[in-house]
């Protein structure tokens, strides 16, 4: 029987997860198309058992940060919410502007991304007697990646924002850089960000 490879072109069975907490979350189910047709979508926890690259090509088809403010202004998506296969040949196309610059497979490298930009800690807000205060907390394994992901797709919402930068390409790049556990990547910034601010509420 023939290997199946996520677009015809890349091996799963070869990316190595580094982060134990992460394993259980990032599923490589055998997908030529990573495209399930939202058919576990009123199944709970079932996100969890989605291919990781077709979390990122959800995440892709988001329009942008929505009602919050980013560096002062309001990012909207490429005109690609809801547009799945416009959203798929966004991250198929990176993908292969990955493999040609670091000569990887680029699954690996989203792998590595998304262990770098994951934050471990975030703050939740307490109420008592009348006093609120901000406390630390550890944020759980699916939601570390839901973060990661909605990082990773909104630094290519943002680099390529009223710009003639392709999407793909802003993607590509902030990958590279969040795997490289670069400082100018942006999701691994908010991650840092994020980090700090718990830090102060322990």
């Amino acid at each position: 029987m023939e290997e199946m490879m996520v677009f015809g072109k890349w091996k799963t069975q070869e990316v190595k997860i580094n982060d134990i907490s992460l394993v259980k979350y990032i599923n490589f189910e055998e997908k030529i198309i990573p495209h399930t047709f939202g058919k576990n979508t009123r199944k709970r926890l079932a996100k969890g058992t989605l291919n990781i690259v077709e979390r990122l090509i959800n995440k892709i088809m988001r329009s942008g940060q929505g009602k919050r403010k980013l560096s002062g202004k309001y990012i909207r998506g490429r005109g690609s919410c809801g547009k799945k296969m416009q959203a798929m040949q966004i991250v198929e196309d990176a993908f292969l502007i990955i493999e040609n610059e670091l000569k990887q497979n680029p699954l690996q490298v989203l792998v590595k991304a998304i262990e770098n930009s994951a934050p471990r800690e975030d703050i939740t807000r307490i109420k008592k007697g009348g006093i609120a205060y901000t406390l630390s907390v550890d944020v759980a394994p699916l939601k570390r990646i839901d973060e990661s992901l909605k990082n990773l797709a909104l630094s290519a919402f943002s680099s390529s924002f009223n710009k003639k930068v392709k999407a793909s390409q802003t993607l590509a790049k902030e990958l590279i850089l969040a795997s490289k556990n670069d400082s100018n990547s942006f999701s691994v910034k908010r991650k840092n960000e994020v980090e700090r601010i718990a830090m102060g509420s322990r």
